[in-house]
């Protein structure tokens, strides 16, 4: 179901009754579908298959097994090891005792395990850190998520804006082609001169040079939606902003952004994952303790004893003194990446504040154009039906009506940019405020958690497949 915010705001394209989008799929593409896109569609085919996205879930489930590799730390190590072999000897034995040769065949086996009882905080860090890793990984989803939906926006309004103005250059050309046929027949009973002829050739040829520019800007834009959807473009129907998802007033927009944009909780949860490393790295300068536990039996060792049985239980306790410096360093190296990473979460959110401020300026600045070049088009719709009126009694010269038409055109194709740029706008503050997302817009798709992966493995203790949570 469409949301309110959908429902609001200018459509594309009402350009003086000029430009039509619903032929877009018969005209242009061929494809016989009766079933017309809307922008909500597209986001929606975009957030299932976007390779895109799914790259970077991907990324998200491998983070995950961070912690249970941290968490191994303080896994018990079991062993299990064999041997077999010949040994043979020969000994000069002194008197009359002359040479011995002897043989023997050993063999054996031995169960170890190993329990670290202390390892100086660093599993419990590293499994902290892992936690804060998945954390920053799954805000760079989201942002990543912004950024792919972002570009469906981008790609599906762009062939909404192109076909327009494909459209209007069609229309031109017909018009010009009219213009000078209708000049011609002037010639022939003797109102113009070969100039007015000249004049009009002229304009149509450039007509027909910006309507072969406009096609190619078409098939670009085409290409585009569908790197970016996952499917050519068929009939689109005409988008709306999403005003009513956004901030009222800039303050509240900064606000949000700084409470819930992705890019900078990402940045916090790095902040996170770097203090845990100096933490990691100071542990290699705290004691050790493990317990060793060990059986096995031996066979045919080369002594009188023809099986040997054996078992122990070690406690060791390791106390590092100097190890040649480089634990130190890694200490020092550790704070220093903290620091960077604290001054590029200053640096983002900076960022995601003047993008906020330019995303909002653009908004307005696209709602004020919208109004001045609606007013332009009408008004050089009327400037434009009297210079033709005005020509038919002479008036005004041919001159004056093609420049009344170029008048015309370029302030619908300014219209047309500003509309597009309206709709883009919005889902640009959306996404400069952190919440362009499947959720946030209601779109028709099993929303992906990537909870149900890390639930599956963060306690995994083996197993080589991976879990079916994507």
């Amino acid at each position: 179901m469409r949301s309110t915010s959908q429902r609001r705001g200018p459509r594309l394209w009402p350009v003086g009754g000029a430009v039509a989008t619903a032929t877009l799929a018969g005209v242009l593409l061929g494809a016989g579908s009766a079933h017309a896109v809307t922008l909500r569609e597209a986001l929606s085919q975009t957030y299932r298959g976007s390779p895109t996205l799914n790259a970077q879930r991907a990324g998200v489930r491998a983070t995950d097994e961070n912690v249970p590799i941290a968490r191994a730390g303080l896994m018990p190590k079991a062993y299990l090891s064999g041997n077999v072999g010949r040994t043979w000897a020969n000994a000069k034995l002194g008197g009359a005792f002359g040479r011995v040769n002897q043989q023997a065949y050993p063999r054996g086996y031995s169960v170890n395990v190993t329990q670290p009882l202390f390892d100086g905080f660093r599993t419990p860090n590293s499994i902290k850190q892992a936690k804060a890793g998945i954390l920053s990984a799954r805000d760079t989803l989201n942002n990543t998520e912004q950024t792919v939906l972002f570009d469906a926006v981008q790609a599906y309004m762009n062939v909404l804006r192109d076909f327009a103005l494909w459209n209007l250059q069609r229309n031109n050309v017909n018009l010009l082609s009219e213009t000078l046929n209708q000049t011609q027949e002037r010639f022939n009973v003797g109102e113009v001169t070969r100039t007015d002829i000249a004049q009009a050739q002229s304009r149509l040829a450039s007509a027909r040079a910006a309507l072969i520019s406009a096609e190619a800007q078409l098939k670009s834009s085409r290409a585009v939606y569908e790197q970016v959807i996952g499917s050519p473009p068929g009939k689109l129907y005409p988008a709306h902003p999403v005003d009513g998802l956004l901030p009222r007033s800039l303050d509240s927009a900064l606000a949000t952004a700084l409470k819930v944009h992705p890019a900078f909780l990402a940045a916090l949860h790095t902040v996170d994952v770097d203090a845990y490393q100096v933490k990691i790295a100071e542990g290699a300068l705290l004691p050790s303790a493990n317990i060793t536990a060990s059986a096995g039996q031996d066979w045919d060792t080369g002594t009188q004893a023809k099986q040997i049985n054996s078992a122990s239980v070690v406690a060791s306790l390791t106390v590092p003194i100097y190890q040649g410096g480089s634990e130190y360093a890694a200490v020092r190296k550790a704070k220093e990446t903290l620091g960077q990473a604290r001054i590029q979460a200053d640096l983002i959110r900076d960022q995601v504040r003047e993008g906020v401020v330019s995303a909002w300026g653009s908004l307005e600045g696209a709602r004020a154009e919208i109004a001045a070049d609606q007013a332009a088009v009408d008004a050089a719709k009327l400037a434009a039906n009297g210079v033709r009126e005005q020509v038919k009694v002479g008036q005004n010269t041919t001159l004056d009506l093609l420049n009344s038409e170029q008048d015309l055109l370029n302030a619908q194709v300014a219209l047309i940019g500003a509309q597009r740029d309206r709709v883009v706008a919005s889902y640009g503050v959306l996404q400069a405020i952190g919440q362009l997302s499947a959720a946030k817009l209601g779109l028709e798709v099993a929303l992906y958690s990537p909870k149900v992966h890390y639930r599956q493995v963060h306690d995994k203790w083996f197993g080589l497949r991976t879990p079916e949570g994507k």
